[in-house]
């Protein structure tokens, strides 16, 4: 979504995204407990969807995109949907059984009995993004559906003929009681987030986070916010090289750096910089030959966000800092209606620029260097928690300080990115980078409330017992004195 701004919305809509809402809440509500069955069919339905319109997909990605490689689509949009959702289903037969927790004594001695019921929470909301719109929309789904509830969707306006391909996919796999989606601008979005929904979750900019968070705070709706932030490359001086760079310069030339999760800086040592340099442009070169007319180069999504990239290297040359374009095949990127970027490289801007006050969010890449590795925690820790932190190295000390003495959403040791591939673990970011987590058990928790369930014994007056039933007495006395002690 765009910043929010004053605008109207009709009224036509809003009372549709109204109805939808009340339509999806009575239903959810007439349905009682969510069987297993049912959970699954849902599951089964979005990942027969997925697979029955895989090229279809791709073919949407690419036209929004103009430029975006179809084994991307494939393995990130589409088997990475899939593959959330087959977690989900494989798993959650034991994830919905009750949890038994340890009675207070003497109450378990009494026939006391504790455990935890983890029910659906109702509605969801989903927000999602458009670097990556549809595995933001079916990622989330798979806990949501997995745990029960029903779910609207409202995907990117910047990618409008996946957007279109979304609601027709789930208009024809879901009943509109069970989910449905809200296609429209931002206004359609800033309504859309102030819908009194039992959770919602956003994808996208943490600027924008803070108005999603403030409309939902006018209802109360718990909010999970996956945003993003300047993820830092710690480059050691005991890793292979040559091994990081490669997987350094994969990560950040995916989806052109259009990831949430991208090396946003490299923090390198001062006598390996000449050397960083060199690899990244053998690896550009051997990963993209040329780059223009090249399928398996992604494209900037639109005009705004080349501005705003042109924007960076421009004041990075304004400051008389060294930019290296990795353009291996020298070619002329001025005015190309592709509006592809090549690869870049800002060597050692200043902390004030604005490629490192601002995430990239795109195919730049600033390189700064220090002398002494605690430089590095330093300097991580002065500026805002990250949602990914990577570390390459060998050396134990080291990685053990990065990953206690840093805080961030995930750490990746000697790669990057990788982590939000595995299902078993949380994703998410923690202040500017985001609130809550989400995917495998812990996706399922976050979209259940979980429900604390007492069963006391009728046999026994437990409140007599303990000396909690007036007149206070003897027994009260005894509670109290076996209470108050160390």
């Amino acid at each position: 979504m765009n910043a929010p701004q004053q605008v109207v919305i009709s009224p036509d809509a809003e009372q549709k995204m109204q109805e939808a809402l009340k339509l999806q809440r009575e239903s959810y509500l007439a349905e009682g407990h969510v069987s297993l069955e049912v959970r699954k069919d849902r599951i089964d339905r979005a990942i027969d969807s997925l697979v029955k319109n895989a090229e279809r997909i791709s073919e949407a990605l690419n036209e929004d995109f103009v430029c975006r490689p179809r084994s991307v689509n494939m393995m990130t949009d589409v088997a990475g949907s899939i593959g959330s959702l087959k977690h989900c289903r494989k798993h959650m037969a034991k994830w919905m059984k009750a949890e038994k927790r340890p009675t207070l004594f003497p109450l378990n001695l009494l026939g006391g009995r504790s455990r935890i019921e983890y029910q659906p929470k109702g509605v969801v909301g989903i927000v999602a993004p458009w670097n990556f719109p549809v595995s933001m929309v079916f990622q989330p789904l798979a806990g949501i559906l997995s745990a029960g509830n029903r779910a609207m969707v409202k995907p990117s306006e910047f990618t409008p003929v996946t957007s279109d391909l979304i609601a027709e996919m789930i208009a024809e796999a879901f009943d509109p009681s069970e989910v449905t989606t809200v296609v429209g601008g931002p206004e359609v979005g800033q309504a859309f987030t102030s819908l009194p929904f039992d959770h919602m979750i956003f994808t996208g900019a943490t600027s924008i986070a803070r108005h999603v968070l403030a409309s939902a705070a006018r209802n109360l709706v718990p909010c999970t916010l996956e945003l993003g932030g300047k993820s830092p490359v710690v480059i050691s001086r005991s890793a292979d090289l040559p091994q990081a760079i490669e997987r350094v310069m994969l990560g950040k030339t995916l989806n052109a750096g259009q990831i949430c999760l991208a090396p946003d800086y490299l923090l390198v040592p001062e006598e390996k910089l000449d050397e960083v340099v060199q690899l990244a442009t053998k690896s550009v070169g051997e990963m993209y030959p040329t780059l223009l007319s090249n399928p398996d180069y992604t494209a900037v999504i639109n005009e705004r966000h080349v501005k705003r990239l042109t924007g960076y290297l421009e004041d990075a040359a304004e400051r008389g800092h060294r930019i290296v374009p990795l353009n291996p095949a020298n070619e002329n990127f001025e005015g190309n209606s592709a509006g592809k970027i090549p690869p870049t490289l800002i060597v050692n801007p200043d902390v004030t620029a604005k490629c490192m006050e601002e995430e990239i969010f795109g195919p730049l890449l600033p390189i700064r260097t220090y002398k002494n590795f605690d430089e590095t925690i330093a300097h991580i820790n002065a500026n805002p928690r990250p949602l990914a932190a990577y570390y390459f190295g060998k050396d134990a000390a080291e990685e053990n300080a990065f990953v206690t003495r840093t805080t961030s959403g995930g750490v990746c040791i000697n790669d990057v990115i990788m982590h939000i591939m595995q299902e078993d673990m949380p994703f998410g970011g923690i202040g500017p980078s985001g609130m809550g987590h989400y995917h495998g058990h812990e996706g399922f928790k976050t979209f259940s409330h979980a429900k604390s369930v007492y069963s006391q014994p009728t046999r026994v007056n437990v409140g007599k017992l303990a000396g909690m039933l007036p007149p206070y007495g003897k027994a009260t006395e005894t509670t109290i004195k076996n209470g108050v002690k160390r």
